[in-house]
This record gives C-alpha cells, sequence and structure tokens, in this order.
C-alpha cells in the first residue's frame, strides 16, 4: 500500500513539474523570448545603405566587409525603440565596426560618422582609442575586455530614455539621455528617438572585417 502511496505521490510531481517548468534553470527574465533577427542563411529582414556587396553568408556566418566607396550600412527593415539586443560576433585584427541604433538607416559618408542614432562600439585597431563596449562619443572606454578575434557577446539594452552595453556579460556603458543634450555640431543628431529607429551593422573600411553568427532582440 506504501508503494503504491508513494508512487502515487511520484506522478503526482512530476504531472506538476511538466505544466509549471520544474527544473528549468529559466526565471521570468531569461524566459521571455528573444527573436532572431539574422536567420543564418539569408539577408531576410535587412537592407543595405549601397547595395549588398559588403556583406556576405558563409557556413550560417555574417561577413562584414565594405567595398569601397566610404562606410556601409546593414540594416534592419523593421524600427525598434524599447529592446534588449544581442549579437555575437568576431573580427579579424585590425579591424573597426559598429552597431548602430534608433538610427535611420543612413551615415555621413563623407565625415564617415553616424548620422542619427547611437553606435555601441567594436573595435580590433590600435589607432581608434574608443575600444570594444563605447558607447561611440558619449561614454568611451580606452581598453577592451575582450580579444576581438575570438568570439564574444554583446548586449545592448535600450528603455526609455536609458542605454546599457554589456560585453560578455561585463557592463561597459550606462548612460541616461538628459533633457536637452548637448552635442558638437558634426554631431548633432546623437539622439534616442521618440518614435524608435533602425539597428545597423557598420562595414567601416575595405580593410575591416567582422563576423556574426548571432543576432536577437528582445521588444521591451
Amino acid at each position: 500500500m506504501k508503494k503504491i502511496l508513494l508512487l502515487m505521490i511520484t506522478l503526482m510531481l512530476l504531472a506538476s513539474c511538466s505544466s509549471s517548468s520544474c527544473g528549468s534553470s529559466c526565471d521570468s527574465s531569461s524566459c521571455d523570448s528573444y527573436t532572431d533577427l539574422y536567420n543564418g542563411k539569408d539577408f531576410s529582414g535587412w537592407k543595405g545603405t549601397a547595395g549588398m556587396d559588403s556583406y556576405s553568408i558563409n557556413d550560417g556566418v555574417l561577413k562584414v566587409q565594405s567595398t569601397g566607396g566610404g562606410q556601409h550600412l546593414l540594416y534592419t527593415a523593421k524600427k525598434f525603440k524599447d529592446f534588449e539586443l544581442v549579437l555575437v560576433s568576431k573580427s579579424e585584427p585590425s579591424s573597426n565596426s559598429g552597431v548602430y541604433f534608433h538610427t535611420d538607416g543612413t551615415s555621413r559618408v563623407k565625415a564617415g560618422w553616424l548620422h542619427w542614432g547611437y553606435e555601441a562600439q567594436l573595435n580590433s585597431t590600435e589607432k581608434e582609442k574608443r575600444k570594444t563596449g563605447s558607447l561611440y562619443g558619449i561614454q568611451d572606454i580606452a581598453e577592451s575586455p575582450v580579444d576581438e578575434t575570438k568570439w564574444f557577446e554583446m548586449k545592448i539594452r535600450v528603455e526609455g530614455k536609458r542605454i546599457q552595453i554589456w560585453i560578455n556579460g561585463k557592463q561597459t556603458a550606462d548612460y541616461t539621455e538628459p533633457e536637452n543634450p548637448e552635442r558638437p555640431k558634426n554631431r548633432i543628431g546623437r539622439l534616442l528617438n521618440p518614435n524608435g529607429g533602425y539597428i545597423a551593422l557598420q562595414a567601416h573600411d575595405t580593410k575591416s572585417v567582422w563576423y556574426f553568427k548571432e543576432i536577437k532582440i528582445k521588444e521591451l
């Protein structure tokens, strides 16, 4: 009788665990689903500012390298306002890039700067002093937290006026945009857009090569 009772209790516990995800490692925040922005197969959901010659896919890995004529942007077809973006990337040595957000999908080609929105810096060069994980021109870091030639994770979170960046789980930027931010004349558009904007990958120059194998987003 006791064995039967124990068996019944065990079956009830198993049923309860199944219905409530008992034993799952995720919590209320980590269980929230991300959506893949990059499917590992093609450029569905993406557009290029100067065609698609600066981008290629091989074995599921997206390669970004400018074909010349200034920097180019590969940007999402959809706009995002509040979000958490995760990218897994690496580079060849001495390569520059960046992740733009709240942008309108354009760049100042002559000056080589982001026209609208913000940039999370990706940089394995010695020359450029704003290192990987910087919120470019706003909160810059002088030493990279990673070896960019090996796969690493960047997470960007935008919620309201607050922007945060993490590299492999280490926070590198935490900025809240004030009501009337002062910007240099050549970067006057470095602002959050109240309606959101596109996310873009920067093909910086012909010598800079960056790879991405995962790009996913969670809207907040």
